[in-house]
């Protein structure tokens, strides 16, 4: 091996009394070791995002919820103008679609999170507008009036709180409207089915009454009876249900 120094003849020239600066070749080789990037940096690597859980929102039975949404007001204004025909034509094309995007959903695997969410909406709506309607006309008492729409109310607070506390970070206002991003499913109880069909029911009685030639007011009061203490029960149900509220993970749900 060659241990001849290497010299800078330059600086021995210029300061004659000093002298000259020597690199040796192994000095050369320890200097530019410390140089070398670490292995363990190099195979350092930020790992890879957690995959987005995304589903397609955009299928007929969420479509046939909203046109059920859409309806309500229409629906609303009929009652008012006692156009009751009317009235009675869109109650039923509102429990057609009812019937028909359920059984679509289920029979084409085209259930969304998002649909667990219109499809109650829709219902609420549907009977907020019967509600007010039919009791400014002076077919339907106050009373059960409030009790429907005050558990409506607590149950969409609780709606509105339980999608904020499951959305998966970073909370934004974005993402919190943005339904393809699943975070809780609401399960209907039992109970609140059957009060569902009770509503249903009674609404659709009542609408229907005025154009009924007989007295129907007896029956029409019992089922009055009958739909407040179901819409209390189902309300308390669920609170102390523990299938009520089913939080979404990528575990639970395969992405599309």
């Amino acid at each position: 091996m060659n241990r001849f120094p290497l010299t800078f003849r330059g600086l021995s020239n210029a300061f004659p009394s000093t002298r000259p600066l020597r690199l040796s070749p192994s000095l050369l080789r320890h200097s530019t070791g410390l140089l070398r990037p670490s292995r363990n940096f190099l195979s350092t690597q930020t790992p890879p995002p957690k995959p987005v859980l995304k589903e397609n929102i955009y299928t007929l039975p969420n479509l046939l919820t909203v046109s059920r949404i859409i309806a309500c007001p229409i629906l609303g204004w009929s009652i008012l103008e006692g156009q009751f025909h009317l009235a009675t034509s869109l109650l039923f094309y509102a429990g057609l679609t009812d019937l028909a995007d359920g059984y679509l959903a289920r029979r084409y695997k085209m259930q969304t999170v998002l649909g667990t969410i219109l499809d109650p909406a829709a219902d609420k709506a549907l009977m907020t507008t019967l509600a007010v309607t039919l009791t400014m006309k002076g077919l339907l008492p106050l009373p059960l009036t409030v009790i429907i729409l005050g558990r409506d109310a607590l149950l969409s607070l609780s709606a509105f709180y339980i999608r904020y506390t499951s959305l998966p970070p970073p909370k934004t206002f974005a993402r919190y409207w943005d339904f393809s991003l699943p975070s809780a499913e609401v399960r209907p109880t039992d109970i609140s089915k059957a009060n569902t069909a009770l509503q249903l029911l009674l609404m659709g009685a009542t609408t229907v009454s005025p154009l009924v030639p007989m007295d129907v007011s007896s029956g029409l009061q019992g089922l009055q009876v009958i739909v407040g203490v179901t819409t209390v029960w189902s309300g308390l149900s669920y609170i102390f249900s523990r299938d009520a509220v089913r939080l979404v993970s990528s575990k639970t749900k395969s992405k599309p």
